[in-house]
């Protein structure tokens, strides 16, 4: 699984950073298997303890193997949208044209898009597998919660610390910036809505928000609705 994740994510990454240049989708295939490995190092003993605590029935290895499990399927899908990507990275606009600045607003927003995709989606197996492992549903949903909002809240500061993943147009190509603990993640994405929206990047939010949260209150209104493995007759 580990290695699936790495593969995926450096297939992914390269198609990621080579809209500003190829030497970028080196840097950003080497740096995206990094973040999900420091994400879950950091946040491995965290885990166990919710794991144990919320009623899974996980212990600490467990909890770490059921996480990557989800980070590999995050992988695959990733992995499996690179051609579409490195094509859109390569109709873009360039770097240096009088387009740029939009292009990279527009790339910032669409590949947050698809990672937020994927991250669902493997989160959705992932609370069956809760499900099927927990002392009842709500258990289930508990953890999987508390384990999405560490994991992204850290994820994402990574992310910003590691930057940069898409290249700004007028800095130069490097592996890291020179100031990588200045502001964060959260904001650079609330800038980059609100110039593609004119300005009206809260209600935009929302409706990205709204998309995104359907699917998984309506998967996990599904699970709760159906019998788990501790209630179904012989």
């Amino acid at each position: 699984m580990a290695l699936v994740t790495c593969g995926g994510l450096a297939a992914y990454g390269f198609s990621v950073g080579c809209w500003r240049s190829p030497m970028m989708g080196v840097y950003v295939a080497v740096k995206m298997p990094l973040l999900i490995a420091c994400t879950l190092g950091c946040n491995g003993l965290l885990n166990g303890l919710l794991g144990i605590l919320l009623g899974t029935g996980l212990g600490f290895r467990q909890s770490l193997l059921a996480l990557l499990t989800a980070f590999a399927l995050a992988a695959l899908i990733l992995g499996s949208l690179a051609p579409v990507t490195w094509f859109l990275a390569w109709n873009a606009p360039a770097p240096d044209s009088a387009g740029a600045a939009q292009a990279h607003a527009f790339y910032l927003v669409a590949h947050t898009f698809l990672i937020g995709f994927a991250g669902i989606t493997a989160n959705l197996h992932l609370h069956r597998l809760l499900t099927a492992t927990a002392a009842n549903p709500a258990a289930a949903t508990t953890t999987l919660l508390a384990w999405l909002g560490g994991n992204c809240f850290l994820g994402a500061q990574f992310s910003w610390i590691l930057r940069p993943f898409f290249g700004s147009p007028s800095l130069e190509v490097a592996f890291l910036r020179p100031d990588p603990l200045r502001g964060n993640f959260y904001q650079a994405v609330w800038r980059s809505l609100q110039h593609l929206t004119g300005g009206h990047g809260l209600p935009a939010l929302i409706l990205i928000l709204l998309v995104l949260c359907f699917p998984i209150a309506r998967a996990i209104r599904s699970t709760h609705q159906a019998p788990t493995p501790n209630t179904r007759r012989p």
